[in-house]
């Protein structure tokens, strides 16, 4: 599916600086500033949330695929940029550029107009499968390729690939929007997606995820090779640890899907997620431990990011869609955003024991509002969306 290859190709280029950007800030002269470099880290997260509601209305009214290659356009200019930065500063700046090409917002749209609703789930798999696959494969080539070409080749290799993400665009079939609203409608439709509280529920769930998913990887890299484990011994970790959750994941999605059982596989992934942060807290048995927590949040991780975009593009109106994804992504950014500056802060102030104690409690209090949700009867829209 070209679209998940899109997304593939351009979290790629998010992915892949993750477990080298820390270590390569550190070496920059003001990279001893601990906050300064997880705002680095997780600027592009900030822009991305400003830009994809913006992204989300406007493709709505213009078309997917003009919208699509100027943040493209956008993505591979910050990543030019960042490799000619020489202060961590710079860094900042580049990354936040980066995330002004807010485009994931509106691929999701453009997979709700290209998939039928029986099977949408199951694209959406697709491309959250992709995304696993592509994570794996940054873990796995990022010290290579850091070893090899520097930082600097690191992100113009993220350029060429954005680059041909766009050639990749306007190869796809063109897609007739259900109907093309005016401004005043537009902004009616924003306001009812702001005011769904259905779409909330998944917009709350996938705050924490993200915001999670960032302050672990504060941590992990780190806590991996404290163990012993060379970077090329932690890229195989990474790599094993995907494929299996991923292998994992497929079964998970088939009963969701297939039986009506949404919620309950949305609960129990929110669960693995909490475990592994617990697992972490506790910081005993060494490796392997880590590995098994690692393994949990994966599968559980994989799960949510294909079916809340699937929910939320059948719970949202046809002409509303750009909007509620542009709507989700925003919130998914500022979980980004706020799991590398809030993890990086309570590391650098306290220890990675809180860091990943605050993770539990947080998502906790998802697990909480999920199945206060379905008590009243906000499940009856999931479980009937699947059927």
């Amino acid at each position: 599916m070209r679209l998940a290859l899109i997304f593939a190709l351009r979290m790629f280029g998010l992915f892949i600086v993750l477990p080298i950007f820390v270590p390569f800030a550190h070496t920059l002269p003001d990279g001893g500033d601990v906050t300064l470099v997880g705002l680095a880290m997780g600027a592009y997260g900030l822009t991305q949330a400003l830009l994809y509601i913006p992204y989300g209305l406007l493709s709505d009214r213009l078309g997917r695929k003009p919208l699509i290659t100027i943040g493209l356009l956008i993505f591979a200019a910050g990543a030019f940029w960042a490799a000619h930065a020489t202060t961590v500063h710079e860094l900042v700046w580049a990354r936040a550029l980066q995330g002004a090409g807010a485009v994931s917002s509106v691929v999701v749209a453009m997979v709700s107009d290209v998939t039928r609703e029986q099977v949408r789930t199951r694209a959406m798999a697709m491309v959250g499968m992709s995304i696993a696959l592509t994570f794996a494969v940054s873990l796995v080539t990022a010290p290579l390729l850091y070893d090899y070409i520097g930082m600097g080749g690191v992100f113009y290799l993220i350029t060429a690939l954005a680059l041909l993400a766009i050639g990749i665009v306007w190869s796809i079939p063109l897609v007739r929007l259900p109907n093309v609203v005016t401004h005043r409608q537009t902004m009616g439709l924003l306001l009812d997606v702001l005011r769904d509280k259905k779409q909330w529920q998944l917009n709350i769930g996938v705050f924490v995820l993200h915001a999670v998913q960032m302050a672990m990887w504060v941590v992990v890299p780190s806590r991996l090779i404290d163990s012993g484990l060379s970077h090329g011994d932690s890229a195989l970790v990474y790599l094993t640890v995907i494929v299996l959750s991923m292998a994992a994941m497929v079964p998970l999605i088939i009963r969701a899907e297939k039986c009506g059982r949404m919620f309950e596989v949305m609960r129990a992934s929110i669960v693995l997620i909490g475990v592994a942060q617990l697992v972490l807290a506790a910081h005993f048995g060494g490796v392997w431990v880590v590995c098994v927590a690692l393994l949990l949040f994966f599968v559980g991780f994989n799960v949510l990011e294909a079916t809340q975009p699937s929910l939320l593009s059948k719970i949202s109106a046809p002409q509303a869609k750009g909007a509620a994804a542009g709507v989700y992504n925003t919130v998914q950014a500022l979980g980004l955003f706020v799991g590398a500056i809030v993890g990086a802060w309570l590391n650098a102030r306290s220890s990675s024991v809180v860091l990943f104690g605050a993770c539990a409690v947080l998502v906790g209090f998802w697990l909480l509002n999920h199945q206060l949700n379905r008590a009243k009867n906000g499940h009856v829209v999931i479980e009937k969306t699947v059927q």
